[in-house]
């Protein structure tokens, strides 16, 4: 049986069960702490919505989702279960209550259980993340190449931005609490991005572009070394495709590490 929750405190120590799992764990969140304390919160957010899978009584699946009314959009943020049924019973649901909308799933690919279910309904994957820590960083020194978002840049900012992911240039400047837009200027035109978070403890570049034209030349470590600085003392993890050698070695360059048993992978499904 699936339901909605309106409390979560006494699901903790199961959540803690299945995230200690090195399939089933939820690498996107930095410790069981954050993890915790993110599914104590859910229920109290107006935008998130909280199921609880039980069989015989007995708690068997923990999901928490973003959703997105407007946008007819849902985001899994947390997948807490090792249970097929459960990951059936909450697709059906999900298919049933948001028919049409499009979902994301964020999980551990390990997680063979979820991964097996979206591929027979003809999800689409994205290449697994490695995940990366900044334990260093590099010396900082200012590039007067490099600014910080204002609306003078609006048309060129969003001229050039990524189009087919869920914070667009519009959603990220209409969420400026979240985050920081760092742009690369060439004779006053737009020629790079950072979007990156700066609310959390721990921060997150959410997408680096440089226009093709104008690679190598330096503005993607310029954007980086900023975003770094403007950052501390807070910390700083981000993503990459596994495939990525480039960009990861620009990355370990700037003071990041690769941490291992902590990558994700993000499936798409129309309900």
């Amino acid at each position: 049986m699936l339901k909605v929750l309106s409390n979560t405190a006494e699901y903790i120590d199961f959540a803690d069960e299945i995230n200690s799992s090195s399939d089933f764990s939820l690498p996107v969140y930095s410790s069981a702490e954050e993890l915790n304390q993110r599914l104590l919160d859910a229920p109290k957010q107006h935008n998130k919505l909280v199921l609880g899978y039980y069989e015989d009584g007995t708690i068997m699946g923990l999901f928490v989702l973003l959703v997105e009314e407007q946008d007819r959009y849902l985001e899994m943020l947390m997948p807490l279960s090792r249970s097929a049924t459960a990951y059936g019973a909450l697709l059906a649901f999900l298919k049933e209550r948001y028919p049409g909308w499009q979902c994301d799933f964020v999980y551990n690919p390990g997680n063979y259980l979820l991964h097996s279910l979206l591929k027979e309904n003809a999800a689409e994957f994205d290449t697994e993340q490695q995940k990366m820590v900044l334990t260093g960083g590099a010396a900082y020194t200012d590039d007067s190449r490099i600014v910080l978002y204002s609306p003078k840049y609006r048309d060129g900012y969003t001229a050039i931005h990524s189009t087919d992911v869920y914070w667009t240039a519009e959603r990220v400047l209409e969420a400026p609490e979240r985050f920081r837009v760092i742009l690369a200027l060439e004779a006053g035109e737009v020629v790079g991005y950072i979007d990156v978070t700066h609310n959390y403890d721990e921060n997150e570049p959410f997408d680096v572009f440089v226009k093709e034209s104008h690679r190598r030349r330096g503005y993607a470590r310029a954007m980086l070394t900023k975003a770094i600085e403007l950052n501390r003392p807070k910390a700083m993890m981000l993503t990459v495709n596994v495939d990525n050698a480039p960009a990861i070695s620009l990355y370990e360059s700037l003071g990041f590490e690769r941490v291992e048993g902590q990558n994700n992978i993000t499936a798409h499904l129309t309900l």
